[in-house]
């Protein structure tokens, strides 16, 4: 059958019964080729309802006519979780070998990179994707087709399938029996408007149901922003669900993965084991405690000082650029330097690099690792004459490419140490917490401190501050008893006099009419009376 002509296929009579019984297809089909297998043309166009089609149908990649499944869903469906209900549910790697046609996919996701990422597309709104952005897209779009493939039983998968809008309502309601967050639905349907105008671009993609489409599912993002609010979060709730640490604990933690990584090493001379540790333990002072809470993206692509090559950034475009880079200003005294011009807002600070001189401390710390113990963990991990640029490595010898990676490889660690298993991006919010808090200690500027976080103290108030509103709701309240005190003990103005002149009767009033005066009696209105005649 080919179905790039909508609602039509083209049925070959060579094709016996017995292949289409193979085949399982509906009895209609096997009714309907019956009664025309007598006709006399080598090939009969034949129409065949939709609902008959629709669940054996293999999209084309280049239909002739493209449209929205309309009418659009007023309301979303409720769905119960499955039974084999299974948060892995994405079209990943191994289960994506076993589909037929997976070429069809395999073009689709890559004529939509293109249209994303390109830097100049001009049928596309908006600038091009950056590679992380990317990486989310691409996720999505993976996650609907698996849910598409196990629990809508789509037997091949393509990105025609964000053309129905039943689906991405289905989908929507899973998401929320699920109890996934407003932010996750969120960023599915950003991806699949990105998807839709994907298709507007393509030839026949011109239909009006696009447009409603895209209204659709704008509406729809926020109405689900509306109904599932993002859950009020604070250090106390944290800390009882074992998700948070207080910045003196974590820095205690930290200085003590210090010193005795240190004096492992001195005792027990450079192993993996001791190599190891003080590679976790220079990693953690470099997320937490020497400097104000630095983006893991860019802890995680620093590359080491003997890094020669290009930048390893996949959106960088300057010949020139080195890449985020640790490096040694000075051996005696020793001095480092890190310089991140790769980071989530460099593109907003018109790419002005993140900068800044290692404190000594640190500086001694990652020298120290860098020299034999990183060493020692390269040939342990690496066949011999392969290196790893970045400075610090997983378990096998190589770079947290991979955000989550490095996220579980640090929880693990933390835990180790007696911590409990904090996400690591939380650091910044812990960090805030106290630089905001009304017992805050000594420390770097507000505004500085968010310079090397990459972000603004404005971000702070807004997103990393969890006690803001508590907390400024409460100053105010106590500040009002000193504001009451100081009223009370200043002398109060001379109260005013009251009393009305005798010159005039206590229920009149003097007004002025032309040349004359006259008293006009100052009369309530159950005074007055009213003829309604």
């Amino acid at each position: 059958m080919d179905v790039s002509v909508p609602h039509v296929a083209v049925v070959s009579l060579a094709v016996c019964c017995r292949a289409l019984k193979l085949c399982k297809v509906p009895a209609a089909v096997l009714h309907a080729f019956d009664d025309i297998r007598l006709q006399p043309a080598s090939q009969v166009v034949l129409g065949l309802p939709e609902h008959i089609l629709a669940p054996h149908a293999q999209p084309s990649p280049n239909p002739v006519q493209l449209q929205m499944t309309t009418p659009f869903p007023v309301t979303l469906p409720e769905c119960a979780l499955p039974a084999d209900f299974n948060k892995q549910h994405g079209l990943l790697a191994k289960p994506y070998k076993h589909l037929v046609h997976r070429a069809v996919l395999e073009q689709h996701m890559g004529e939509f990179k293109s249209f994303s990422t390109n830097p100049f597309q001009l049928n596309r709104k908006g600038i091009a994707h950056g590679s992380r952005t990317w990486q989310n897209s691409e996720k999505q779009v993976y996650l609907f087709l698996g849910y598409c493939h196990h629990y809508q039983q789509v037997s091949q998968p393509t990105l025609q399938l964000f053309l129905s809008s039943p689906l991405i309502a289905q989908y929507v309601s899973f998401h929320i029996a699920a109890g996934h967050s407003q932010l996750y639905i969120r960023n599915f349907l950003s991806c699949a408007r990105c998807v839709l105008r994907w298709w507007q671009s393509k030839p026949g993609g011109n239909h009006p149901s696009f447009v409603e489409g895209l209204e659709w599912l704008q509406t729809l993002g926020l109405q689900v922003a509306d109904q599932l609010p993002r859950p009020s979060k604070d250090p106390k709730g944290l800390a009882d669900a074992g998700k948070w640490m207080s910045a003196p604990r974590l820095v205690h933690l930290i200085h003590g993965a210090e010193l005795q990584s240190q004096d492992q090493m001195q005792q027990q001379g450079v192993t993996v084991e001791t190599s190891r540790d003080m590679h976790d333990a220079a990693l953690a002072a470099m997320t937490f405690s020497h400097l104000p809470p630095v983006r893991l993206s860019c802890i995680r692509s620093l590359v080491v000082p003997a890094y020669t090559g290009p930048c390893l950034h996949p959106d960088c475009k300057e010949p020139s650029c080195e890449g985020n880079r640790l490096s040694i200003t000075s051996e005696s005294p020793l001095l480092m330097h890190i310089q991140s011009p790769h980071h989530k807002n460099a593109r907003k600070w018109g790419k002005a690099v993140i900068e800044f001189d290692v404190p000594s401390d640190l500086a001694q710390l990652l020298h120290t690792y860098l020299g034999a113990p990183r060493k020692a963990l390269l040939e342990h991990h690496l066949l011999i004459g392969d290196t790893c640029p970045y400075v610090f490595m997983d378990m096998h010898g190589r770079g947290f490419v991979a955000a989550a990676v490095l996220t579980l490889y640090w929880q693990k660690w933390l835990v180790s140490r007696g911590g409990v298993p904090m996400n690591p991006s939380m650091c910044r919010q812990v960090f805030v917490d106290e630089r905001q808090s009304n017992s805050a200690t000594a420390g770097p500027s507000n505004q500085g401190a968010a310079m090397v976080m990459g972000h603004s103290v404005k971000q702070w108030d807004k997103w990393y501050d969890m006690q803001y509103h508590p907390r400024l709701a409460q100053n105010a309240v106590d500040g009002m008893q000193s504001w009451r005190a100081a009223m009370l003990q200043s002398h109060p103005p001379a109260a005013p006099d009251l009393t009305l002149s005798s010159a005039l009767h206590c229920g009149h009033v003097l007004v002025s009419d032309s040349e004359e005066s006259r008293y006009q009696s100052c009369c309530s209105d159950s005074d007055i009376d009213i003829d309604l005649d």
